[in-house]
């Protein structure tokens, strides 16, 4: 009950709020959405993935968990492709379809609910939390892998639709999310610490902004957006990314033997809902930006409820103690 109510009140009230504040904003003073996609992805995603890259150690057993979370992804892709066939889908809607079940959110909701999950009982002993640090790293490895296949594949898989190939790449390398991960990279390999030079405070000002202006971009989109609530591609979608990923996960995690707390937040973080930039992406594209909006929104509400079961589940299949 403890965990159902922290996701409620810490995840998606305030989440809703946001979204609603931007709701409100885009009626009153016709906010463009396409300058809010533009400062997402130009300033606030690049920044948000440099400084989660850079600020955290990332082991060499890490490397098990990216395998697992690209592996989640492509099953993911796959079950999209399949149902696209089965269904009649068109192109646009494939690809938007696929982008729902292929990204999730494992920042803004992941990273706290993680947080609290291994912050509590039973993993508290002595009043110390030993368990919180492998489980924030499985999770910080999880976002990056996320963060990479978003900003590339999922700009091209959006823009298959409305653009050739090479339109597509040349605009996936204007964004400065595939120069930021190599450059993190790159900086944590150099003996200096930037985090005392002068520009650092601006690059974790631009990444703590990151979540609340994606949500309020999503609100000001779902004034553009007709909301039906009958649509059964959003409750398919919604079911899979919620349901799917965990078993997907579960199968990746004894095929790759990985145990205790890494995998409980593996199975955890795969069933997170659809990531808000898979929305500012069908936007960015205009590639059925109702349906990507509604996904995200029907995903997130149901999953206060899922969560709670799909971290009891965990603690059941993955002992630590």
């Amino acid at each position: 009950m403890r965990v159902f109510l922290f996701i409620l009140a810490n995840n998606v009230i305030p989440i809703s709020v946001l979204i609603i504040l931007g709701y409100f904003m885009g009626k009153k003073f016709q906010l463009n959405i396409f300058t809010l996609t533009k400062l997402n992805f130009y300033i606030f995603v690049p920044s948000f993935t440099f400084v989660n890259l850079y600020t955290t150690k990332i082991p060499f057993e890490m490397i098990k968990v990216a395998v697992a979370a690209i592996s989640i992804l492509l099953i993911n892709l796959g079950i999209s492709q399949i149902l696209s066939k089965v269904r009649g889908y068109d192109e646009g809607f494939k690809n938007a379809f696929a982008n729902s079940l292929m990204f999730y959110n494992c920042g803004n909701i992941g990273v706290p609910l993680i947080t609290l999950v291994f912050s509590s009982n039973p993993f508290i002993i002595n009043g110390e939390k030993p368990y919180l640090d492998v489980a924030l790293t499985t999770q910080v490895m999880i976002l990056v892998v996320q963060n990479i296949t978003t900003n590339t594949f999922g700009f091209i898989n959006a823009g298959r639709a409305n653009a050739n190939w090479r339109e597509s790449f040349l605009k996936i390398l204007r964004m400065p999310t595939i120069y930021a991960v190599p450059l993190a990279f790159i900086l944590k390999a150099v003996p200096y610490d930037i985090t005392q030079i002068p520009l650092w405070p601006a690059v974790k000002y631009a990444s703590n902004a990151l979540v609340p202006i994606a949500l309020i971009t999503l609100g000001v989109q779902l004034t553009r957006t007709a909301i039906e609530v009958k649509d059964r591609e959003v409750y398919l979608s919604s079911f899979i990314r919620l349901f799917g990923g965990p078993v997907f996960a579960i199968i990746l995690i004894y095929f790759l033997k990985i145990h205790g707390v890494s995998a409980q937040v593996l199975m955890i973080s795969a069933a997170l809902p659809t990531a808000v930039n898979s929305a500012l992406i069908a936007v960015e594209y205009d590639n059925h930006p109702d349906f990507a909006s509604q996904a995200v929104m029907t995903s997130t509400i149901l999953s206060s409820i899922t969560l709670v079961f799909i971290i009891y589940i965990a603690r059941i299949l993955f002992p630590v103690l």
